[in-house]
């Protein structure tokens, strides 16, 4: 389908973002409007389709460097669409074999392609992907978690055949029950050999359709799951938990035989209120004012655990002094190791102060001179005077 919307809104990214970022924003789309997943919704088909069209524009260097110059006039082949396809005049299988990597072992899932054949020519099932939210401080200790998703499962009533009980599906008159047939293009030079039109390349025919699936042999029915995630896990990382996605497409495996896809939980891990986390580190800003900076002081400071920890700040510390706790941060998800809590250090200049803290102040001012402060040899302000000549 051609498209005018930029591929950037079409994939919900960034113009920044990588290619991981791209890969997984497409997957988790393809997924979500995936025909078999909206049968018969129009909309949701167009839309698969053109998220097809961005990807293979987005995840190609040239072609992002082209569209980025240019818009989609820099993409436009002679055919009409990115590289040449049409995707209007293609159907879900042919874009999902396109892009096989992408739902497969390369992608991260599940080591075989999705709705195709896995080793020693088993039927295999579409992968699934859901979304679990959780906090900082559940990457600390692991927590479980309850999902929520939907999936197409075999219709009991028709035993995946699509078909009324009691009637049986006939051979396809298009394609002869083989599912397959070949196209072709540019004068006979090439051809193709597609999923049929006619009957979505299962072979048959159903004539009087189950009244349950309406005669597509599977139905969408809610599942919930407990997931453990484990501690130290980080933002954007999937657990994949296994067999829990679709059985093989009805065209491969009417009754479903074969290995179901596998469920990948994307975490996302919720922004903490005063720490930030750099790998399996914690940063926490840590204001103080000039007297503790001038003078030192030993300061109790919270952890992620609910604890607290002494720093010890030393006489003479700047703004911007950086402060570690070894072994007060996140634990690494694979070792276990914990890392560490960075403090780092903001002098805090009061903005109201009461007579005697202004009295105070006005004194020290006096006493280190007119400016306020006194410049050290060879320091800053000795080289700022040394340029104007003063």
């Amino acid at each position: 389908m051609p498209t005018t919307r930029d591929y950037y809104e079409v994939l919900s990214v960034e113009r920044t973002a990588d290619g991981e970022e791209i890969k997984r924003s497409y997957r988790r789309m393809a997924m979500k409007y995936h025909p078999d997943r909206n049968p018969g919704d129009a909309e949701a088909e167009g839309k698969f389709k053109e998220c097809a069209e961005a990807y293979e524009v987005l995840s190609d260097d040239h072609k992002r460097a082209a569209f980025d110059k240019f818009g989609h006039a820099g993409v436009k082949g002679a055919a009409g669409g990115p590289a040449g396809h049409d995707f209007s005049r293609m159907n879900a299988e042919d874009i999902f074999s396109m892009f096989s990597d992408i739902f497969s072992g390369g992608g991260g899932f599940g080591g075989q392609r999705q709705g195709g054949r896995g080793r020693g020519g088993v039927a295999r099932g579409y992968d699934l992907e859901t979304q679990v939210d959780i906090d900082l401080v559940d990457v600390l200790e692991g927590v479980t978690r309850d999902v929520e998703f939907s999936r197409m499962d075999v219709c009991d009533t028709c035993t995946g055949s699509g078909a009324k009980p009691g009637t049986e599906p006939e051979p396809c008159q298009t394609c002869g029950g083989r599912g397959q047939v070949i196209q072709t293009g540019l004068g006979g030079m090439f051809r193709m050999q597609t999923a049929c039109p006619h009957c979505k390349g299962r072979g048959n025919v159903i004539k009087e359709k189950c009244p349950d699936c309406h005669g597509k042999g599977r139905i969408a029915r809610k599942r919930k799951l407990e997931v453990n995630v484990p501690a130290g896990i980080r933002d954007g990382q999937a657990i994949r938990v296994n067999s829990e996605g679709e059985p093989p497409p009805p065209e491969m495996s009417p009754e479903g035989a074969g290995v179901r896809g596998d469920l990948h939980v994307v975490v996302r891990v919720m922004e903490h209120d005063i720490f930030q986390r750099d790998g399996d580190h914690l940063v926490l800003p840590l204001p103080i004012n000039f007297a503790q900076a001038a003078l030192g002081s030993v300061i109790e400071v919270p952890t992620l655990d609910e604890q607290e920890t002494a720093v010890n700040i030393p006489k003479g510390t700047q703004h911007g002094a950086i402060f570690r706790v070894h072994g007060a941060g996140l634990p690494n998800l694979r070792s276990g190791r914990r890392g560490d809590l960075v403090t780092i250090v903001g002098i805090s200049v009061p903005k109201k102060l009461d007579e005697t803290q202004e009295r105070l102040l006005r004194e020290l001012a006096d006493h280190e001179g007119e400016q306020g402060i006194k410049p050290e040899k060879d320091g800053l302000w000795s080289k700022v005077r040394d340029f104007l000549g003063g």
